[in-house]
């Protein structure tokens, strides 16, 4: 048996892991996937009986839901449909004859929801974060990340071979030849390996605050003069911007190259095999397979989700919010909203106190961190009110689940360019009640704690106060420190980039935060390797949770070291397959479960108080390597 003095993360959960099933169509198990699974299993089951006219809610937007998850489970209908549905929109893009022929649809594309292979959108502005603009983005690529490009990468010549022989299978059932199908995914290749060699890694993009480059509209078009872009954002959004923000200007200064009539034959390529993949979801149950293959692969998932949930899952897409908030009128009672409110503003006086308290700040920079954690807004539960963009989702069953699909698009389309030059609505979240997760806005300044992860083993009114602090206490603190992690540091109290540190302040936090990059650098993970770069925000913010939160327990008059402790490293517990978790290696800002545990609470000398931790054993770590930030 495991000793919890060597591997403090086994001895707790190893008992768990023996006898742990990961579901054939999952990747991992574990804490939060044991809850999800739960909330899955009610969902499908109530789902199942509203779709056959029992105890159907009178709510309208869930009415309207149930409609469309009518459609999507009529898999007879979609069987007899076939690809038939999909037909014009693919004719459509066979149809382009040219890069002019593009350029002229490229702005009805965009307002349809359309493959156009323009990844611009809305969004706050950095610098005013009360007001969202114009931002360019980049394209995406096949490959998990950029670093999988590498000649050398055990998995690059793997990867893209279950990549094409996945768009073959779909490509085949769309009646495309062999010849065309050769043709369009060597084009696709290649225009991919060009786009990888010039956008961001995931560690590039983990700095966010570094992917603020404005630009004044003007000279950003001058960038690509192959596009009309003053004549497509007057369709767009009705005028000409005076700015926009570019997240990687070298795409940009290189885009003219791939949008121009010289690369058309490589863009159509890409525009087709997207539209194509576009609509693989809402015909038949055999090309849904086929089209997943490729990403299961990735994470080393057996099997597709079956019928039923694959269903439930496209129908939720665009209802999530209401149906969040049936779930949290279900689920989640007024005492304990009550009860974790009252904890989130605990924690905020803790670390109010905390920072009060700071040996190695300045006076000045610690009153503008508690400025800034005075005005966090705390979100709990659910939200007040449902958008009322859901009351326009009106799904008509006499048209197919793919026009149903295409109407919700252009109105989510709409919506979301309806945003640009508006203010920033604070009220919005951006998850639904029944998913387990939760998470810091730097741009809004709010944390939000939807009510499905507010249940044990993160939080029940049935646990010690110690248990539920070593949980959700922790996780609430965590989600505040991400105002002061390596990203959330650079933002104000209104959510704007601006630089509130003294030189010297920001110099030692910035050495401080290297000791948990260092700390979390290449440990293994499954085979991989960690990377302590793209993983520092999160272990900065596990950091600073676990501090406050075990000061905040300590108050309490039944405190239990023990059950803190242990509890924290029960929410992390998980069971997952190899490639799954060599894949969150390269792509996840989030350390692997095991490490979350067993490389912080080495940093707090109560852990080796409670569990007697001597220097013969593995958990052991000097003094002087400890690190406490927050």
């Amino acid at each position: 048996m495991v000793r919890l003095q060597d591997d403090f993360y086994e001895a707790i959960n190893g008992s768990w892991a023996e006898t742990a099933v990961i579901p054939n169509d999952k990747p991992v198990t574990g804490g939060f996937i044991d809850l999800h699974d739960e909330i899955e299993d009610l969902m499908l089951s109530t789902t199942a009986k509203w779709l056959k006219g029992e105890e159907v809610p009178e709510d309208s937007v869930l009415q309207n839901f149930i409609k469309y998850h009518r459609l999507a489970a009529d898999h007879e209908k979609r069987e007899a449909l076939g690809i038939t549905p999909a037909l014009p929109l693919i004719e459509e893009y066979k149809n382009l004859q040219s890069f002019a022929d593009f350029v002229e649809k490229m702005a009805a594309f965009e307002l349809a929801g359309k493959p156009n292979g323009l990844p611009f959108g809305i969004a706050p502005d950095f610098m005013d974060a009360k007001t969202n603009v114009l931002w360019a983005g980049e394209p995406g690529t096949i490959l998990p990340d950029t670093t999988y490009y590498a000649e050398d990468h055990p998995q690059k010549a793997e990867l893209l071979a279950l990549w094409r022989q996945s768009e073959t299978d779909v490509l085949r059932k769309f009646d495309f030849s062999e010849e065309e199908i050769t043709d369009l995914l060597d084009k696709v290749e290649e225009l991919d390996a060009r786009v990888a060699k010039i956008v961001l890694s995931n560690e590039d993009k983990a700095e966010y605050f570094k992917l603020y480059h404005p630009y004044a509209f003007t000279d950003f078009a001058a960038l690509v003069p192959t596009l009309p872009l003053d004549s497509f954002f007057r369709q767009v959004i009705g005028q000409v911007p005076d700015k926009i923000i570019v997240e990687n200007p070298r795409f940009w200064e290189v885009a003219k190259d791939f949008y121009c009539e010289e690369n058309w034959e490589y863009l159509k390529a890409s525009l087709l095999v997207n539209a194509v993949g576009s609509v693989t979801a809402y015909v038949t149950d055999e090309i849904r397979v086929l089209s997943g293959a490729y990403v299961r692969a990735l994470s080393g998932t057996p099997e597709a989700q079956n019928k039923e949930k694959a269903a439930f899952y496209l129908a939720q897409a665009p209802f999530d919010q209401a149906l969040g908030l049936w779930y949290a009128g279900e689920k989640f009672s007024p005492e304990a909203k009550a009860d974790v409110e009252h904890k989130v503003a605990t924690m905020i006086e803790v670390y109010k106190e905390r920072l009060a308290a700071n040996d190695w700040l300045t006076e000045e920079t610690k009153r503008q961190a508690i400025v800034k954690l005075g005005v966090i807004k705390p979100y709990i539960g659910y939200p007040e009110k449902l958008p009322e963009r859901y009351y326009d989702k009106v799904i008509d069953e006499n048209l197919s689940l793919l026009e149903n699909a295409q109407f919700l698009k252009e109105l989510s389309i709409k919506y979301s360019w309806s945003k640009w030059n508006q203010p920033v609505d604070d009220s919005e979240w951006g998850m639904p009640a029944h998913m387990v997760n939760a998470y810091y806005s730097p741009q809004q300044n709010k944390i939000v704690f939807p009510a499905a992860i507010l249940q044990a083993p993160f939080y029940s009114l049935e646990q010690t106060s110690s248990e539920n602090y070593g949980g959700i206490g922790a996780v609430i603190a965590h989600e505040i420190s991400h105002a002061f992690d390596t990203n959330g540091a650079s933002f104000d109290e209104n959510g704007s980039l601006k630089n509130w540190w003294t030189e010297e302040d920001y110099a030692a936090f910035k050495e401080k935060t290297q000791k948990v990059v260092d700390l979390f650098e290449g440990q293994d993970s499954y085979g991989a390797k960690v990377n302590g770069k793209l993983t520092v925000s999160e272990n900065v913010a596990d950091l600073g949770g676990l501090a406050a939160a075990l000061e905040a327990a300590k108050r309490d008059e039944d405190f239990s070291s023990e059950e803190f402790f242990t509890n924290w490293g029960r929410i992390w517990r998980m069971k997952a397959r190899t490639e799954y978790m060599q894949l969150l290696a390269s792509v996840d800002v989030h350390g692997p479960a095991k490490l979350r545990v067993n490389l912080q609470v080495p940093n707090f000398a109560e852990f080796f108080e409670t569990f007697e931790v001597t220097e013969e054993d593995r958990m052991w770590r000097k003094p002087e390597d400890r690190v406490v930030i927050w």
